[in-house]
């Protein structure tokens, strides 16, 4: 929450129609008449869901998107409106942000925008340790011209210190306060936008291991399989598992182990603990493991 103070620049980019797609943009302009609708049968009515506007009217995909879904996404990213809840898995309620952000937030002074940014680039930094200026920029979804002269002022008052990484062509900055972290044990399965793999160049660079998500692959171009869970044990990613909840069976169906070359010798044992961990909480009865492979 402490954030929200440092992201308004960015919503008031958004409400005037100078960030974002084309269709959210033109909300801020000539179609801003039916954004103010909008919001006031928010004010109104309370919570809503896109498909609360749409009078019973289908869509047949995701991406089809009506204008007042569009309408709700300008109001979304200008900061009018936000969300604490969702219907079933997928579908946000949206509401008036001040019925949703905490007053006392909401009272916390707006920087302006340069300093907002130097002050969440710092974040960056505290959070990823060792970072290139791609990395830095990415945490908070910076654009080079937002992020690179924070950068910069964050280097000339000693904040960011230049370093080397053995292996990487790019710059590399630390945080001066950054403490030397204690090894690490441990093991986990990540979903697909686990925040540790979800910039795939520094998942790559970090610890080799080029992730790519293949639900959108046709199935004969697929490399790894449909729905491929990285498996991180200790301070390594060392396997990746094809995974299916299979719902009518009462198993969880690991399709494929693929095992990385760094992998330890008792990596598929703690891994088969990890899937029957899984299979618990998904209220399942077993685990399937199909083929166990190494990676080329």
């Amino acid at each position: 929450m402490s954030l929200h103070p440092l992201l308004r620049w960015r919503m008031a980019k958004a409400e005037r129609g100078e960030t974002g797609y084309a269709a959210l943009r033109r909300f801020a302009s000539e179609r801003r008449a039916e954004a103010d609708a909008v919001l006031a049968r928010i004010a109104a009515d309370g919570p809503l869901a896109a498909a609360d506007f749409e009078n019973g009217a289908s869509r047949s995909g995701w991406w089809e998107w009506s204008h007042t879904k569009h309408a709700l996404e300008y109001l979304f990213w200008a900061g009018r409106i936000t969300t604490a809840t969702r219907r079933g898995s997928f579908t946000r309620l949206y509401d008036l942000t001040e019925r949703v952000i905490p007053a006392d937030i909401l009272a916390l002074p707006t920087p302006d925008a340069t300093t907002a940014q130097r002050m969440l680039i710092e974040r960056s930094a505290r959070a990823l340790g060792v970072a290139t200026a791609a990395d830095l920029r990415d945490y908070f979804r910076l654009k080079p011209g937002e992020g690179d002269p924070a950068i910069a002022s964050l280097v000339d008052e000693g904040v960011l210190e230049p370093v080397k990484v053995s292996g990487w062509s790019q710059k590399a900055w630390l945080h001066r306060e950054a403490a030397n972290p204690r090894p690490i044990r441990g093991a986990a399965l990540l979903a697909p936008f686990d925040p540790l793999v979800w910039e795939r160049s520094r998942t790559e660079r970090l610890f080799g291991f080029r992730y790519r998500i293949e639900i959108y692959v046709p199935q004969p171009l697929r490399t790894h399989g449909y729905y491929v869970l990285p498996f991180l044990l200790d301070e390594a990613l060392v396997a990746r598992v094809d995974l299916k909840a299979d719902r009518q069976a009462g198993l969880l169906r690991a399709h494929r182990v693929t095992l990385e070359r760094n992998a330890p010798p008792d990596t598929c044992e703690r891994l088969l603990l990890e899937l029957e961990r899984m299979a618990t909480w998904l209220d399942l009865d077993g685990v399937l493991v199909g083929d166990t492979v190494m990676a080329d």
